[in-house]
């Protein structure tokens, strides 16, 4: 039995799999002589069915079978313990040749592959990002009391649309390549757009230009599910006002402080802006680490140059996945790919600076992760003596998913920490709108 793997491409080849008669014959004959010993066939007493018989009726049936089972073992065995980075799973090469299970001395399987190239990752002072800090400035603290009184206030829905009320419909582009439905908040739209967008009634088409019309880019491209290359491509769309949300503020008042921090915890307004303040400030910190690990995962994928087997990919995600087709492929494909990326070089910096996940890890990151779960409904505090057995449940469901999906995190942060410990940052703070457009 032989292994062998021809790279036909840069990032492609052929895994060539040759089993011999002699490699799988011995295991047909056991299974012959234990069907003999089992099969309750008329004419016959059980144990006592001649082999031959077996033979006859089943043979091709259990040629198949332990040919298969050797293969499978041979294959897995060949991806576990070679160097090479296999991406995805060997898919079984389209072939018109028939066996003859019964009377051929040698079998081919061939399976197709994708693989990555060597790579290297720089992670050192010559790698320089910033970071950036929000200021919580008044204007901050203004906008975020208004949504505080938009949360609590009412909601109305005129037929006509004005400033900072939000609209539903739906915007299509003229080659049928855009056609679903958004929401657009006109308090996150350009000047110029705006003026197109107040005063409009329902059922009235607006074009709109979606590289001019909004503050931050983010607001329609991730609602079309769009990577930046996409959204960059788009013309002028059509947007079709199909209901207006109108917020009546609710008044800064006891209420309001009662509402938002629980009942007598703020007096006056100064003691609610104030509360305000330290709440966003707290909020943005987590922000601000998140957007600045998603430029470090930017930063170092663009610069390790990675090629992948992009063709490959695609015929086995849409082979394996009953629900991707070739349409939905070409949407979701850079996504997945800048993953694949982001995943191939996590793994050589964990291994290349021997980053280890400890169980105690996993078991805290679950906990931090369902007491902040919890904290949204303002029980944060009082479940800690039941965060163990919360932890656990989680950790021990889905068949071990649950465990394995923490562990990712947990991993991912490490070599994140990893490498901005490595790297130059600069700090530089900025304003709310500034750091919407990053």
């Amino acid at each position: 039995m032989e292994i062998t793997f021809d790279k036909n491409e840069k990032t492609q080849g052929v895994i060539k799999i040759s089993v011999n008669k002699a490699d799988f014959q011995p295991g047909v004959d056991q299974k012959i002589k234990e069907y003999s010993k089992t099969a309750n066939i008329k004419g016959f007493r059980q144990g006592k069915v001649p082999p031959g018989m077996i033979r006859k009726m089943y043979g091709s049936a259990l040629i198949v079978e332990e040919i298969n089972k050797l293969v499978s073992e041979k294959l897995n065995a060949y991806l576990r313990e070679s160097d090479t980075q296999f991406l995805g799973e060997p898919l079984p090469a389209e072939s018109d040749k028939q066996f003859d299970w019964e009377n051929d001395e040698q079998f081919e399987f061939n399976y197709e592959i994708g693989f990555a190239e060597p790579f290297e990752v720089k992670v050192d002072k010559k790698v320089k990002l910033d970071k950036h800090s929000i200021k919580v400035d008044d204007k901050v603290i203004d906008e975020t009391i208004e949504n505080l009184q938009r949360q609590f206030g009412e909601m109305e829905n005129p037929d006509t649309s004005s400033e900072k009320d939000t609209l539903y419909g739906s915007i299509k582009s003229k080659d049928g390549s855009v056609d679903q439905e958004v929401s657009i908040d006109l308090r996150d739209v350009e000047k110029g757009a705006l003026k197109k967008l107040t005063g409009v009634k329902v059922g009235t088409e607006v074009e709109v230009d979606p590289k001019k019309s909004f503050k931050n880019d983010n607001v329609l491209k991730n609602q079309l599910r769009m990577d930046d290359d996409e959204y960059k491509k788009l013309k002028k769309l059509t947007f079709t006002v199909q209901a207006v949300n109108h917020y009546k503020l609710a008044p800064i008042d006891q209420e309001l402080f009662d509402k938002t921090f629980g009942k007598g915890t703020i007096k006056d307004e100064a003691g609610f802006r104030e509360r305000v303040k330290e709440i966003v400030s707290q909020n943005y910190k987590g922000e601000e680490e998140k957007f600045f690990d998603h430029q470090v995962r930017e930063k170092l994928t663009e610069s390790a140059k990675i090629n992948l087997p992009d063709e490959f990919l695609k015929k086995w995600l849409i082979r394996t996945n009953e629900n991707i087709t070739p349409e939905l492929m070409e949407l979701e494909y850079a996504s997945y790919a800048k993953e694949l990326k982001w995943s191939l070089i996590r793994n050589q910096i964990v291994k290349n600076q021997d980053i280890k996940v400890e169980h105690e890890d996993v078991i805290n990151e679950a906990k931090a992760l369902i007491k902040q779960q919890f904290a949204g409904s303002g029980m944060g505090d009082q479940m800690n003596d039941q965060l163990d057995t919360f932890a656990n449940n989680y950790l021990q469901g889905e068949n071990g998913e649950n465990y394995m999906k923490v562990f990712n995190q947990v991993q991912s942060q490490k070599v994140l920490d990893y490498i901005k410990s490595e790297i130059t940052v600069k700090e530089k703070a900025v304003s709310l709108d500034e750091f919407r457009k990053l």
